[in-house]
């Protein structure tokens, strides 16, 4: 196992809690500052960005595929990419942003590998942009870990239960607006789509797990 591995591995262990750093206490150094260093080849400060980002990451993976062996390998996968094109990374966008477009590009190269079948969704086509509120939105989950923000909800199994209807757009679309707390602008950007798909994919997700919440409800 090389350098990389063992450093993504290491700090992947337990994908779903972020460690303290060593250095508990000090000023945390900004995201910037450390991919500076890790374009110089420093691998501790990649250490360190693994170290912060690894929660989140794992947590989006295995919202969107629900298989907790294969989202720990696909995060690991991500952040051996994210080493590797750290290097042309110019800070145009959002590390975050950035961090999120290679998370989404490894889970949809994994979900086409397996041919898993979406049929049956609604086609973001047919809806057009004039039929969703320009201002519709929701506030972010507001918790210390997204990881666990869906844990953490009095409804988290009907929650979850009615996400792995939606198929993969709408469920990555609603997870990075959700429990990221990604705007619009950088949602399109992750997941290479125009702001109209954007909203299309929210609005039908939204609309679909209100209605599956509203019977579940109902039931009890």
């Amino acid at each position: 196992m090389n350098l990389l591995k063992r450093i993504t591995s290491r700090h992947l262990m337990s994908p779903a809690g972020d460690s303290p750093d060593a250095g508990a206490g000090e000023p945390e150094v900004p995201d910037h500052q450390l991919i500076k260093s890790c374009q110089g080849g420093d691998t501790r400060a990649f250490e360190t960005l693994v170290t912060r980002h690894r929660g989140k990451v794992y947590a989006m993976v295995q919202n969107m595929i629900k298989n907790e062996a294969d989202a720990w390998d696909l995060s690991q996968v991500v952040f051996l990419k994210v080493w590797k094109a750290l290097p042309k990374f110019e800070a145009r966008a959002k590390f975050s942003t950035w961090l999120y477009r290679i998370t989404h590009n490894v889970v949809y190269d994994w979900l086409r590998k397996r041919k898993i079948d979406s049929a049956g969704e609604l086609d973001d086509g047919l809806l057009s942009e004039g039929d969703i509120a320009a201002g519709s939105r929701t506030s972010p989950s507001k918790v210390a870990r997204p990881d666990i923000a869906l844990e953490n909800s009095e409804l988290g199994d009907r929650i979850n239960a009615a996400l792995a209807t939606l198929n993969a757009e709408h469920r990555e679309t609603i997870l990075l607006r959700e429990v990221q707390g990604f705007d619009y602008k950088e949602i399109a950007k992750v997941m290479d789509c125009s702001l109209g798909t954007v909203m299309s994919r929210l609005y039908y997700a939204r609309k679909k797990l209100q209605t599956l919440l509203s019977d579940e409800k109902g039931k009890d």
